[in-house]
């Protein structure tokens, strides 16, 4: 586990890298001891390689080069040959097991810093390995475990003495001076995730809250998240090496050596019994309009077939009329939304069946849910109040009302109390960004009040 402050090459730090002297004696030994391993392949994971939302990059080809020319160090170059036989094997595997991640979408063949910055200090000590590079996703973390996992196989598979690098830097958000800003998350999120690597407790990165993450500013957590998959099963050694933060950023190294095969460490099956008791507590207390949205839900994405309104419901979702939301979430992250402002249909159980529908298989920002997923989902309705416009954002409440902002045929909604959302102006800008208006645009303003139903 290494970050890749671009800072730390000396061309490009100019004696400023001195003040991560720390991080600088601990990447030597990272670089000593892999040159001690002598291995035919490292596996490099690296948040600056291409990303995808549902996909993960592998890249392609036999070789690959780059240089640190964006931070004014051009000089700096660098030259790997690719394991191109551990690429296809894993993306097979990978296939195999459905996780998407192969070699397709190749947008930039250059070498990111996230890979280099490691690799500047593997070099001096070992040079005889061929590289296997391996970008991140924005799919769930288990996905990423998943990932690992079959790195893990690949190597077994093809009998070649490997090397996991996990290339991350932890919390952007350390300082008030720092290029990020400050947030208590930030500190919080370093300590934690440092306890957690330092002792190998790999299974509590999967518990990392998603909304804790985003506010930390982290960049490594999916990174560390695969190396942990390609250990599962694993008894492992681990070592806290350094761990510095002087420039709002933190930087942790951590070593891990394995010690044969450890049964107990099923880190992923765990912690996906856990989360299924959770669900199965959490639906004995769902009410009857969750109920009815997670109803449509399987039966939709099992049969294709939309449920008609049954019976037995509470009188009001029969007689009344609103604007209402369907959310799905899975291990945290949302995975579907959809819904309407305004009543568009002749009762709230027709509008919940209607949006429940689309949230499963229509929301364009995330693929249609499975059936598989259907033990893991969390759901949750919001039935809309009546919207009043307002005069300015001072009538806000971000706990309290949600806001709706209109730019002549635009509109954009955004819920009250959701995740990550802590001030008025984030749930306006990012009630702009959904109706395509710009940050600087005047919009009308209206707020509205939800009733919440888990």
């Amino acid at each position: 586990m290494v970050p890749h402050p671009p800072l730390i090459i000396p061309e490009i730090g100019r004696g400023e890298e001195k003040k991560i002297q720390d991080t600088i004696d601990a990447y030597h030994e990272v670089g000593r001891r892999i040159g001690a391993l002598r291995p035919d392949t490292i596996v490099l994971i690296s948040p600056h390689q291409i990303m995808y939302a549902d996909y993960f990059h592998i890249s392609p080809g036999k070789s690959g080069k780059g240089d640190f020319g964006q931070f004014r160090a051009g000089q700096v170059e660098m030259k790997v040959t690719y394991d191109t036989e551990f690429a296809e094997n894993l993306g097979k595997l990978a296939e195999a097991g459905e996780i998407p991640a192969g070699t397709l979408g190749e947008r930039d063949r250059r070498l990111d810093h996230g890979t280099m910055v490691p690799l500047y200090f593997v070099n001096p000590y070992w040079t005889g390995y061929k590289l296997v590079r391996v970008g991140l996703s924005g799919l769930a973390l288990t996905m990423h475990y998943e990932l690992g996992q079959r790195i893990k196989e690949t190597a077994e598979v093809l009998g070649r003495n490997t090397v996991v690098i996990a290339s991350g830097d932890l919390s952007h958000r350390l300082s008030a001076a720092g290029p990020y800003g400050y947030k208590e998350e930030g500190p919080e999120y370093d300590r934690r995730i440092m306890d957690v690597m330092g002792s190998g407790d790999f299974g509590k990165l999967l518990e990392f809250p998603e909304d804790f993450c985003e506010k930390a500013g982290e960049c490594g957590h999916r990174s560390f998240t695969m190396m942990a998959g390609a250990l599962d099963r694993t008894g492992v050694g681990a070592e806290r090496l350094s761990y510095e933060g002087p420039f709002g950023v933190g930087y942790g190294i951590c070593a891990y050596e394995i010690c044969g095969k450890d049964l107990t460490r099923n880190l992923k099956d765990r912690y996906e019994e856990k989360e299924k008791r959770r669900i199965m507590e959490r639906r004995a207390k769902e009410d009857a309009y969750v109920q009815l949205a997670r109803r449509t839900i399987e039966e939709y994405v099992r049969t294709g077939r939309r449920i008609a309104v049954p019976e037995g419901l509470p009188k009001e979702m029969y007689e009344n009329r609103a604007g209402v939301f369907v959310s799905i979430k899975k291990e945290g992250r949302l995975r579907g939304c959809i819904g309407t402002i305004q009543a568009v249909r002749g009762s709230i159980a027709e509008e919940i069946i209607e949006n429940a529908v689309s949230a499963s298989s229509k929301d364009p920002r995330f693929s249609p849910i499975e059936p598989k997923e259907l033990d893991t989902l969390s759901i949750s309705v919001d039935v809309l109040g009546d919207t009043e416009e307002i005069e300015s954002s001072d009538q806000l409440d971000v706990r309290r009302y949600g806001v709706v902002v209109t730019k002549g045929y635009r509109r954009g909604l955004l819920l009250p109390n959701l995740d990550g959302v802590d001030t008025v102006e984030e749930q306006i800008a990012i009630a702009k960004q959904k109706a395509g208006i710009k940050e600087q645009e005047e919009v009308r303003l209206e707020r509205f009040e939800v009733i919440r139903h888990f």
